[in-house]
């Protein structure tokens, strides 16, 4: 089940075509955009097993610049994104696509923080599962308590996904 109408906040059991549709947006995406971009990673909770989530699959793009990534807009748009600007990140480029929501896109430089943070928070709780099963138990909680205000959902998560990230950076 893919699929989550704008502003709820709605938790699904982890489903193993989450990583079937990633490939194949995945796909799309390298053949519309090319040598334009450096790397496409499936991120977010959709991409470490046995977690719940969101069910919208979240998509990492590197780029090398900016500014000169601006020309995968259009592009991107052409696939049935909406570009939604930097959304509160800066330097990144961020797009959603369908209604309801299935798809996110976050576009980054590859050497930026926001880039490198992604990865490591994935890559850390693909490998603990004690910190996996907290994060699920902490997304459950703040499902029940803002299931209307995704906003306020995205924030109760901040403190712990700033503390993983800590711990990976930490990690040998």
């Amino acid at each position: 089940m893919l699929g989550l109408e704008k502003g709820l906040v709605r938790l699904v059991e982890y489903a193993p075509e989450w990583k079937r549709y990633f490939e194949q947006e995945k796909i799309a995406l390298q053949t519309s955009l090319g040598s334009m971009i450096l790397d496409i990673q499936h991120v977010g909770s959709t991409s470490i097993p046995g977690m719940i989530a969101k069910p919208i699959v979240d998509i990492a793009i590197a780029v090398d610049d900016f500014e000169e990534s601006r020309a995968c807009i259009p592009l991107v748009e052409r696939l049935g994104y909406e570009f939604r600007g930097e959304l509160g990140i800066p330097r990144r480029h961020y797009f959603t696509k369908g209604n309801p929501r299935l798809f996110h896109i976050h576009m980054n430089e590859i050497k930026s923080r926001e880039w490198q943070d992604q990865l490591l928070f994935r890559d850390y709780l693909r490998q603990n599962r004690k910190l996996a099963k907290e994060y699920a138990e902490l997304k459950r909680q703040l499902a029940r308590q803002y299931p209307r205000d995704r906003g306020a959902y995205l924030d109760g998560k901040t403190v712990f996904i700033k503390r993983v990230i800590q711990l990976a950076r930490l990690s040998p």
